[in-house]
Order: C-alpha cells, then structure tokens, then sequence
C-alpha cells in the first residue's frame, strides 16, 4: 500500500563478472542480472546498489503504481522481463492460479527463518511456496483525537458520521478496500462474493458518499494535518506519516473488525535468473534490511529479528507497529476472489459515479 521514486542499473567491473559468488548459501552467477518490479519508495534507496556491492548481481527497478497495474504486464507478457514482483495476497493467489509465478526452492532462502511462525502459514500461500510476506499490516480508522467529540469505534462512525464530522471524512477508492468497509459495516466477510451481500454494501457506500469530503488514497493523512479532514479511512502505516506530523493523530481498527492485507514477494515462472533473484530475496530477510521497511515506511514486516531490533520508542510513538501476529490473524486475510472482482469493480464503479 505505498510508496516514492528511485529507478537504480548497479554496474560491476569486468573481474566480477568472472566471479561466483554465494550469498548465505545460495550460489549464484555473478554476471546475472535481475529486474524487480515494486512500489515507489517501498525499499531503501540504496538498496540495490548495495545488494550488487555484496553480491556482484545487477538489479534494475520497475515501479509499478498498482497490483492491476504489473498484473496486467505479467499476464500480457507472460511474466518475461521481470524477475521478482512485489504484489499484495489476493495477486499471489492469481498469479499462481495462472502458473505464471515458480514454486520457491526454500534451500535458497535460509533467511527465511527470521520470519515470525505465523508469516509461514498465511491463508492465501500455505508454507509460503509461491510467496514471501514483506510487509503486513491492516486497515482502519486514522482521526483528529483533538477534533473528533468522540472517538470512532465503528465503520458506522465513517460511513454515517456525526453532523460535525460531515465533509470532514475521506474514504479510500481502490476496489477491496472501499467494498471492504462498507460490508464489514454489515458484518460480511471482506472476501464475500455473494451478489446480495455486494449489492448491500455498494447501497450503503453510495450513501455514505453524500457526507465524505473526498476518495483519497495518497494524501488522506495530509488532510488530517492540515485540518482540512477530521477522520479518515486509511492503512495503518499511511496513518502514522500524520502521527509524525501531529501526535493528536490516532488510529483505531472497528470494533467490527478489518483486513489483514500483505504484501509480498515472489519470482516469475518466466525468470531465467531465478538463483539470483532467491539471493534477493534472501537479503531482504536480513534483519538489519528489513527493519528499514518498518524504521522508515512505518509498517510493520513480518520479520521477527528485523522487529525486534526496533527502538522501543519507534513503537511508542507510532503504536500500530506494536500489533503482534497474533492480533492481526484475527482479521480476515484478503484473498483472490476470482470471477467475484469483476463485480466489486463494477460497485465500486457505480459508487465513485454516483450523484
């Protein structure tokens, strides 16, 4: 859910190419090269320039705005072109269902040990065979403690706010999350693909667009800021860029219940540098490099040593980080909804359209 911009072409001299290099037991030719498709800003600057230092692998970044977006490069092209993905949970289902993402060899991934027993075991990928998480979180409400007369505790409190909260209230646009809010509202699951259910949560979202102030999926905390917004519908880590500007910031998940989105890793079927791009993926799990993800993105990573490390008042100041496994199991995974989709995109179409 995230992210800013860098595109980075790591070089190496002409010994290296010579070399082979192992990268915690996984060997891989030091002439291979790698393109990784993620989101702007979802990985430290620097990062391919020194996973080239420390193993002699070029890499190359593909931004990608959206999961629709590099869903529809891979399934056009056949996967060619790209080595590693990062895409959310429901796509990991969807690419896999398409055959267009390889099985992963976990002898190549010894770092994935560092991940907590429950990102082992996700609903959407048993035993992580054609995935690795590497970030998770879930979604609820971000408000103006200073501005709100009572703290939200319920979708309701977004979806039919108060008289002083009307026009002061954003809501996200992307399909599974606006159809998620307004069918938790009425205690559906956030996967439901019953047309009834749909269709009650597509009604209740079209009356709640009469009091929202706007669809904002990027700048939601920045309103909350400015004042403009008082309660927002947001991921909880977009929610913390606000409590870094204003601790009157809070974030709360309904008493309803919410998602648990993940995004992920994965390599293409069509790679043909697959020991390479395991080797990446087996960097990241690093501790010290994916604590960047939860130190700098403010998200929490599935990696048990990366969290640990973290500075005690990087979770005092931004208490999400602090949600354990455990508590965000108990929200509903979002899984691939097959022919479903095309039904939440024609609500969600209907809804944004609406007088």
């Amino acid at each position: 859910m995230a992210k800013g911009a860098f595109r980075f072409s790591a070089a190496i001299g002409a010994a290296a190419l010579a070399l082979t290099l192992t990268l915690q037991g996984t060997p891989v030719a030091a002439a291979e090269k790698i393109v990784i498709s993620n989101w702007d800003g979802y990985m430290p600057p620097d990062l391919l320039e020194r996973f080239t230092e420390d193993t002699g692998i070029e890499a190359e970044l593909s931004v990608h705005a959206t999961n629709e977006e590099v869903m529809g490069k891979v399934t056009a092209g056949g996967g060619r072109g790209y080595d590693v993905l990062f895409v959310s949970s429901p796509f990991v289902e969807a690419l896999a269902n398409l055959e267009l993402i390889a099985e992963l060899d976990h002898g190549k991934i010894p770092n994935l040990e560092n991940l907590y027993p429950e990102a082992r075991n996700l609903e959407y990928d048993p035993d992580n065979q054609h995935s690795v998480p590497y970030a998770w979180g879930t979604t609820g409400l971000c408000y103006r403690s200073d501005l709100v007369e009572e703290e939200p505790d319920s979708w309701m409190d977004l979806l039919k706010p108060s008289d002083n909260l009307k026009g002061k209230v954003t809501m996200l646009a992307t399909d599974r999350w606006l159809m998620a809010a307004g069918l938790k509202a009425l205690g559906y699951s956030v996967n439901s693909t019953d047309p009834d259910e749909i269709a009650a949560a597509k009604e209740l979202l079209i009356e709640a667009k009469h009091s929202l102030l706007a669809y904002d999926d990027t700048t939601f905390y920045s309103k909350l800021v400015s004042g403009e917004a008082s309660l927002v519908h947001a991921w909880d880590g977009w929610c913390n860029y606000g409590i870094a500007e204003n601790p009157a910031i809070k974030f709360v998940v309904p008493e309803e219940g919410s998602d648990m989105w993940v995004d992920t890793m994965v390599i293409t079927a069509a790679s043909e540098n697959k020991d390479a791009a395991h080797a990446f993926i087996n960097y990241i799990l690093q501790p010290e490099i994916h604590a960047w993800v939860a130190e700098n993105i403010l998200y929490k990573v599935p990696n048990e040593a990366a969290m640990e490390s973290l500075d005690p008042s990087l979770v005092e100041t931004y208490p999400n980080l602090g949600m354990t496994p455990k508590e965000l199991m108990q929200k509903e995974q979002l899984r691939d909804l097959g022919r479903a989709q095309r039904d939440y995109t024609r609500a969600v179409t209907e809804i944004t359209a609406a007088q």
